[in-house]
Parts: structure tokens; C-alpha cells; sequence
């Protein structure tokens, strides 16, 4: 049991496999020998807190913020009290323009709670060292929590925000689901098709429409 609720039934071929224990032997090494983020308690966070059954919607990220204190396993989220990224501004600016929604809380915890699946493709990083735990088997792994999403029987939505997210798309064949993507949120690519996408809208659009509770946002 890693998860400690339904995520475990459905990745626990995984846990075995030789590409897992030699990545969870390197975590373990680095959080005893480095800075890493975000606290190991919280590597898990995203699936802790949305279960399988429960997901709703996926917004993807890379991995987890860098800076002290930021990350705490929920893409985009910040932890309580920190100061808000870029990004995260963006994204907020956003759901004011779309739903006209004033949000000044960073961490997400409460879309989490209502079936938005947070996740990074990465779980974990080296203080001030963004991609550094790039190719060292997360992206296996949450290349199949994408596939396992991929196969259920009812309708998500996958938020994919820039070209590293983009690239799962070709892990979602069911035309059942609803893809919505654009640039990335970051200062440097957010005018290049983030900015009026209405991801926001077109998500509760489309969860009214499949019979789903729309997001609280």
C-alpha cells in the first residue's frame, strides 16, 4: 500500500517493477543527502486527495516549484501563506477573465477535493533545480495513471497547458474524454494562447453536459 486508498489497486502492477524500486531507491537517497521538494509526505499528494473513482478533470504539470516552501504535491498549488508564482497568477487572471472569478488562494487543495486531479509528470525536484528528477522513472509512472484514466468508462476532462503536457495527448485515445489545451501559463508563453482559452468554462460545460457536478473554482 503506497496511496492507502483505490489509486493502489489500480497501480500496484507498478510498485513491483523493476523501474519503481530503482526510482524510490534513488528518492530515498536524494531526501536524505539533498534539499528536495516537495516534503516526502506530500510526494503523493495529488492522488491522496483524488481518489481514481472521484477524478473529474486533469491538469497536468512538469514538476513540482523549486523554491523553499512552495511545493507541498499539487501542480500549480502553493502552499498556504507563500507567495503566489507567475504562473499561478496567470492562471488565476484567467478564471477571472473566463468566469469572473477573483481567487487570491494559491493552494488548491479545494478543486483537489471536487475531482481536479493535480499532477506533475514529475513528483519530485532538487531545491533551484527544476527538472532535476527529469528521466528517472516518474514520467513512467504517471504515464500510466494518464493510460488507466484514459480507460474509464465515463467522460474526464485533460487540461494541457504547454508543449510538455501537450505531449500525453497521445495517451488519451478515447473520444469520450475532452482534451483542452494551449500555451502554458508561464509570463513567457501565455500570450501565445493561454490567455482567453476559457478552460475553466468549457471544463463545467462539459461536466453539465456529461451529468458531472461542474467544478467550484
Amino acid at each position: 500500500m503506497l496511496i492507502n486508498n483505490d489509486w493502489d489497486s489500480i497501480l500496484n502492477n507498478e510498485y513491483s517493477k523493476e523501474y519503481f524500486q530503482e526510482l524510490i531507491s534513488f528518492i530515498k537517497s536524494e531526501y536524505t543527502n539533498k534539499t528536495i521538494f516537495p516534503p516526502q509526505n506530500d510526494i503523493f499528494a495529488a492522488l491522496n486527495l483524488t481518489l481514481y473513482k472521484d477524478v473529474k478533470v486533469v491538469i497536468l504539470g512538469q514538476d513540482p516549484y523549486h523554491g523553499e516552501g512552495e511545493a507541498h504535491g499539487l501542480a500549480f498549488s502553493v502552499k498556504e501563506g507563500i507567495k503566489l508564482p507567475p504562473s499561478l497568477i496567470n492562471i488565476f487572471k484567467e478564471l477571472d477573465r473566463d468566469l469572473h472569478i477573483k481567487r487570491t488562494k494559491g493552494t488548491l487543495d479545494d478543486w483537489a477535493k471536487q475531482g481536479v486531479l493535480l499532477l506533475n509528470t514529475v513528483l519530485t525536484v532538487e531545491k533551484d533545480k527544476p527538472n532535476s528528477h527529469k528521466r528517472r522513472g516518474w514520467e513512467n509512472f504517471t504515464n500510466v495513471i494518464i493510460k488507466k484514466l484514459n480507460e474509464r468508462d465515463d467522460s474526464i476532462v485533460f487540461i494541457l497547458w504547454g508543449n510538455h503536457a501537450k505531449e500525453k495527448e497521445k495517451l488519451i485515445t478515447n473520444n469520450q474524454h475532452l482534451v483542452l489545451e494551449s500555451s502554458h501559463p508561464s509570463p513567457f508563453s501565455c500570450r501565445q494562447g493561454f490567455e482567453g482559452s476559457k478552460p475553466f468554462s468549457k471544463t463545467n460545460a462539459f461536466l453539465v453536459k456529461n451529468h458531472k457536478k461542474p467544478i467550484k473554482w
